[in-house]
């Protein structure tokens, strides 16, 4: 009989876009909550407390719980709080709120402790492990989730006023932020491994594509990223065909994707099929759970690592945020990291999205 001694090692190369279909354990994905908006799942910045501007600076975070380690967590919160510049409008959570398994009784302690110094808003999308509910499985996944973060009505959270954060009003688990200066499309990837997005939810993503505003700089978020050149689980085949077909169908390609899951930073820039359009790729994973996910061998600035797709820029020994900036029609990104010891450093990495 064969024996199991850890994860046989990959290069970049292999592990930039994998096939994950789900095990037969895992099925297609945990049954989606009733939504608390109606269709599309749309929401202004005011519907969900965020005050407007023009430029427009807000902050990108993903994979922040500080399940074993709060240290992460709350240097990542720490930094935010006293970023330089533009005070950010929101901050955008690609996903992994609370670990392990969406409940509850963590969100007092993984979000609303960690952040209640942080003074803006926190809006996003849920991860695999805000869906999980193998804790007990009687309780809805993404039950929390919606709770906290998809509430009817602003309110202070049960347990957890001393923090005097509001709960959330998105529409729905997946939904689009409509604002004046850029549109967000977020979509929920559920929990198996690869993520899933189910033939309605994808049909949704097409719609508000074609939908967005043009002449507005346009993102999509998902947790599960299509593309990863880190040595633990890679990027996702079947997430970067969802996201081509959408972009197929509805003859809009966005202007930036971002994503979490893969506990580390990692910007890719695509050329699309025109030869021309570049399309940046970024996994913000890293926001303060404590354990960083490796960079796999080969992963080199600069290398094309796929067809048309180079590895730009890579973090695996700190945890950190994005600043993304927008005016007109042009994304300003900077990656700021954190080190252990709270040491923060300004534009580790740097691009722009956009015309």
């Amino acid at each position: 009989m064969s024996r199991r001694f850890g994860i046989p090692p990959s290069t970049a190369r292999e592990q930039l876009q994998k096939r994950q279909d789900p095990a037969p354990s895992e099925g297609k994905g945990d049954p989606l909550p009733a939504p608390t908006g109606q269709p599309p799942f749309r929401a202004t910045p005011a519907d969900v407390g965020i005050v407007e501007s023009n430029p427009l600076t807000f902050f990108v975070l993903g994979d922040s719980g500080g399940v074993k380690d709060p240290d992460p967590q709350n240097g990542v919160s720490n930094a935010m709080q006293a970023q330089p510049g533009p005070v950010p409008a929101f901050v955008y959570h690609v996903g992994d709120l609370v670990y392990f398994n969406g409940d509850e009784s963590d969100y007092p302690s993984q979000f609303y402790e960690p952040y209640a110094h942080l003074n803006t808003a926190i809006v996003g999308i849920p991860g695999n492990h805000d869906g999980d509910n193998s804790d007990d499985t009687s309780v809805p996944s993404l039950s929390a989730f919606m709770a906290n973060l998809c509430a009817t009505a602003p309110a202070l959270p049960a347990g957890s006023e001393e923090f005097n954060r509001d709960t959330e009003t998105q529409p729905n688990c997946y939904w689009t932020l409509q604002a004046q200066a850029v549109t967000i499309i977020g979509c929920y990837s559920n929990v198996p491994s690869g993520g899933v997005i189910e033939p309605d939810q994808a049909s949704w993503l097409a719609s508000e594509l074609s939908a967005a505003a043009s002449g507005v700089p346009l993102i999509v978020a998902l947790h599960h990223p299509p593309y990863s050149a880190d040595a633990f689980h890679g990027g996702s085949a079947l997430m970067g065909e969802v996201l081509d077909t959408a972009f197929q169908t509805s003859g809009r390609v966005p202007d930036l994707v971002l994503s979490g899951h893969v506990h580390d930073y990692q910007r890719f820039t695509r050329t699309m099929t025109d030869g021309v359009t570049e399309l940046p790729y970024v996994v913000i994973g890293n926001g303060g759970y404590h354990n960083l996910h490796k960079l796999a061998p080969g992963a080199t600035p600069g290398e094309q690592l796929g067809d048309g797709v180079v590895f730009e820029a890579g973090d695996d020994s700190n945890w950190g945020f994005l600043s993304l900036t927008v005016d007109g029609t042009k994304i300003t990104a900077e990656y700021i990291n954190v080190a252990k010891d709270g040491t923060v450093t300004q534009s580790v990495d740097s691009f722009t999205a956009g015309q």
